[in-house]
């Protein structure tokens, strides 16, 4: 058995600028092109819903822009329920050839207490993820998201 993990990051480096990449994951409407599970959003100011699906299993989230850095991070928060789940977020470095190292991550907010055991129970009804499995499903989810947005932005 292992132990938990709390974070994940992956990254890619992509022959795009940091600001081109910002504003392709910035630009919510297009997460579904990115994302495996990302099926739709609906925004408002800093806010906005997700709608996500992975196999048979669909569940909404609450979130909210924490990070809006053009070409230097973008991450939000993701609550259920109004509990707290997670932060995803993604960084750009410039490279020496021009290009850019872009890291996408994800920091479990569900840690200790009753809200953190709600939010977990919630996360598999709604996922069929348990909450000890999630980083390991998140990070092949990662990997899949930053080919598609280095595809989308790389230069012919």
């Amino acid at each position: 058995m292992t132990a938990r993990e709390w974070t994940v990051e992956e990254s890619l480096e992509c022959a795009a600028p940091p600001h081109a990449l910002h504003r392709a994951v910035s630009d919510l409407r297009r997460m579904k092109e990115w994302s495996p599970e990302v099926i739709g959003v609906w925004r408002r100011g800093d806010r906005f819903v997700g709608f996500n699906r992975r196999a048979g299993w669909v569940w909404f989230t609450h979130c909210r822009i924490v990070v809006d850095e053009p070409g230097r991070e973008f991450a939000f928060d993701v609550a259920t329920f109004g509990l707290p789940v997670a932060r995803w977020g993604y960084r750009f470095a410039p490279t020496a050839d021009g290009g850019t190292r872009v890291t996408e991550y994800w920091v479990d907010h569900r840690r200790g207490g009753w809200r953190a055991r709600i939010a977990e129970t919630l996360g598999l009804l709604f996922t069929g993820t348990p909450a000890g499995r999630r980083a390991t499903r998140n990070r092949a989810g990662m990997r899949a998201t930053l080919r598609r947005v280095c595809a989308a932005c790389e230069l012919p």
